[in-house]
């Protein structure tokens, strides 16, 4: 189910890659029942995997499976790395709350502002703190649930947090359902239909993919 999640339009596939990295690393193990050609095959493998890894935004895939509640107990991770991701979060959810919070002030308010800024810094890191262990301590859902469905009905409860994870649950973690879109475009615009003007294209596009969704 995690390898088919990471290319459907309808999952929150950027949340499923470490997760899914993690259970093919750990399938690639060598044992002593294996033989040959099989060592040699989990090894080159395991390696191109590795090598793949470390040219991703791990910080940002690490984040993203954080956000989702089905693994946010942060299994695929070592122990070390949990709370670093934690920690991250509560940063940019504090930061996030600091930055609606501030507006445009006249000039002759600025030094009170500073004043009480030092303040008003550790009231939203203190809220973020608790926003983060509340959402932590929350049961993980079942592996057939679906996040986005979990995230809409708590919301209400974590308002800073449910936008963030909006941002990072929205990443897919391929360009497949984006190469689809350009597949589509290449049958509608042919020799036969070169005159399409560019708004009429969109148009057909989407169409199209409303009229497979309803389907």
């Amino acid at each position: 189910m995690r390898v088919i999640s990471l290319g459907g339009e309808q999952y929150i596939s950027c949340s499923v890659v470490l997760p899914a990295l993690c259970h093919l690393f750990r399938v690639m193990e060598a044992s002593d029942e294996d033989p040959s050609y099989m060592l040699r095959f989990k090894e080159v493998f395991t390696a191109d995997l590795s090598k793949w890894k470390e040219s991703t935004n791990v910080q940002w895939l690490k984040v993203a499976t954080a956000f989702n509640p089905r693994f946010k107990d942060l299994e695929c991770l070592p122990r070390y790395e949990r709370e670093e991701v934690w920690r991250f979060i509560k940063e940019e959810e504090s930061q996030q709350a600091d930055n609606k919070t501030r507006e445009p002030e006249p000039l002759k308010k600025k030094r009170s502002l500073l004043l009480v800024s030092s303040d008003s810094e550790d009231e939203g890191q203190a809220a973020a703190d608790i926003s983060v262990v509340r959402y932590r301590a929350e049961t993980s859902i079942f592996i057939e649930d679906c996040p986005l469905k979990c995230w809409s009905e708590h919301a209400g409860a974590y308002k800073s947090l449910a936008h963030l994870a909006q941002k990072y649950l929205a990443t897919p973690a391929t360009t497949v359902p984006c190469e689809r879109l350009f597949s589509l475009s290449g049958h509608i615009v042919q020799k036969k239909r070169a005159a399409l003007s560019s708004d009429n294209i969109n148009r057909l596009v989407c169409l199209s993919n409303w009229l497979k969704e309803n389907k």
